[in-house]
This record gives C-alpha cells, sequence and structure tokens, in this order.
C-alpha cells in the first residue's frame, strides 16, 4: 500500500519530504500530495503555479539499490516516459517530452518536473521526484504556452485517480532502471518521443545569440545533440541552450 500523506498548504513538496526523509526512514514509493503550494519549483529555480482544486502538487520518493551518479539521467528518461503513458493511458493527446523533462500536448506545457538526487558517493540511494500537472484548468492568464489535461482532451479527471496512475507510472519506469543493465533501450524510448525532433528549432544560448538547429537525441548522460547548420552536431546541458520555437 503505497503512503501518501496530503497536506493542506506547503511552500514546495519537494522540500517537504527532502527534509522529511532526514529524520524519517520512508517506504519507497511515499507521495507528499499538497491542496495548495505556494512556492512551488521548476528546473533552473523557475516557479510552477498551481491551481488549488484544479492541478495536481505531488513529490515521489523513491529508492534506489543499484544506480550511479553517472548514470543519473536514467532517472530523468524513466519519470518523463512514466507520465507520458500515465497521460496516454488517460487518452491525453499529442504528448511529447520537451528536454529534459516538460511534458507537452499540442505543443503547450502541461507538466514540470523537478528530481532531487541524494548521494553516497558515487551511488543514487533515492531521489525526489516533484510533478506540477495542470489537470482541469480551463486558461491560462498571461501564460499563452500553458495547458491542461482538461484543454487539451475536453474531459474534466479525478484528481486522485490522475495522481494514482500517474504515480504508479513513474514507480513503474524507475523500478526497471534500478533492476536493470541494459538501459540503451529507455535513452530510445525517450529521444523517439522528444518534442521538435528532427525539426528546425530556433535556440537561444548563454550570450542571448539565435541560431537554428535540430535536435537529434540526446547523450547517455542526458546532454541535448543538436544539429547546427553547418551540418555538425553538439552537445548541450540545460544552462547552455535554450528553446525559443
Amino acid at each position: 500500500m503505497v503512503k501518501i500523506i496530503k497536506l493542506s498548504a506547503i511552500d514546495s513538496t519537494n522540500t517537504y519530504l527532502k527534509e522529511l526523509c532526514k529524520n524519517v526512514k520512508l517506504d519507497d514509493g511515499t507521495i507528499v500530495v499538497t491542496r495548495r503550494q505556494t512556492a512551488g519549483r521548476g528546473q533552473m529555480g523557475a516557479k510552477w503555479q498551481s491551481v488549488e482544486g484544479l492541478s495536481l502538487a505531488f513529490s515521489v520518493f523513491k529508492r534506489f539499490s543499484s544506480v550511479l551518479l553517472i548514470e543519473q539521467s536514467q532517472i530523468n528518461f524513466a519519470v518523463s516516459l512514466g507520465i507520458m503513458k500515465a497521460l496516454q493511458k488517460l487518452q491525453v493527446p499529442d504528448i511529447r517530452i520537451k528536454w529534459p523533462n516538460d511534458i507537452m500536448s499540442y505543443q503547450k506545457k502541461l507538466c514540470g518536473v523537478l528530481i532531487e538526487n541524494q548521494l553516497d558517493g558515487d551511488k543514487i540511494t533515492s531521489s525526489v521526484i516533484g510533478i506540477g500537472l495542470n489537470v482541469n484548468e480551463s486558461e491560462f492568464p498571461n501564460l499563452p504556452f500553458a495547458s491542461s489535461m482538461k484543454l487539451s482532451s475536453g474531459t474534466s479527471y479525478n484528481l486522485d485517480e490522475v495522481l494514482h496512475l500517474v504515480s504508479e507510472a513513474i514507480m513503474k519506469e524507475l523500478a526497471a532502471i534500478d533492476t536493470s543493465k541494459t538501459l540503451v533501450s529507455i535513452r530510445e524510448k525517450y529521444e523517439s518521443n522528444l518534442f521538435r525532433k528532427d525539426k528546425v528549432s530556433v535556440f537561444e544560448n548563454t550570450e542571448g545569440n539565435n541560431f537554428n538547429g535540430i535536435i537529434r537525441g540526446v547523450t547517455e548522460s542526458g546532454k541535448l545533440l543538436v544539429e547546427l547548420e553547418d551540418e555538425s552536431i553538439q552537445d548541450f546541458e540545460l544552462k547552455q541552450i535554450r528553446m525559443l520555437l
């Protein structure tokens, strides 16, 4: 039985769960979910807004036995694929993964992910996986590239059912990487579902310059592989590149 901790309001479910695991031996798969998150965090310090009663903000605790630090990208691949599969099961159309782990539908973002790993030497002992998922919102003032499951599918969803299916799918994918050494296939599955893969896109680099490129995949360590206009392929870390369109 998965342990679910329900909170009426909290600054960040990830922060709460990380502090909790310092003092308590948590069961694998423990979930913290809140009706209202006041300081949700995303990649690169971005804020994640959640709407009480319409969206989900939750974090999942996953314990590992055999995942090395150099394999941490596998966790990101697994989490992204798990969310994608759950949303497809819920009949949300046109799901894609925008590198590294935003979940898109009809080219708009409906889910953000923040993964924070706990280490022991060169091993990852556990991860706290934060999920912000837009479920039943009908409008996003001043957020033209945001969407929700309801807007994409035309269907209203039960939040508890979505929480169950998404967290279950994530844990299933993560269990596979913790027990298997055939990790190439999960990267290939991740790559095949990348948003705008093999299409010309506009990127911005750290100097603020724009350039055209084509996403060709990711490296084993999770860097984005982009084919440039001179047909060379360059890899980029998260801090080095931003997709504009």
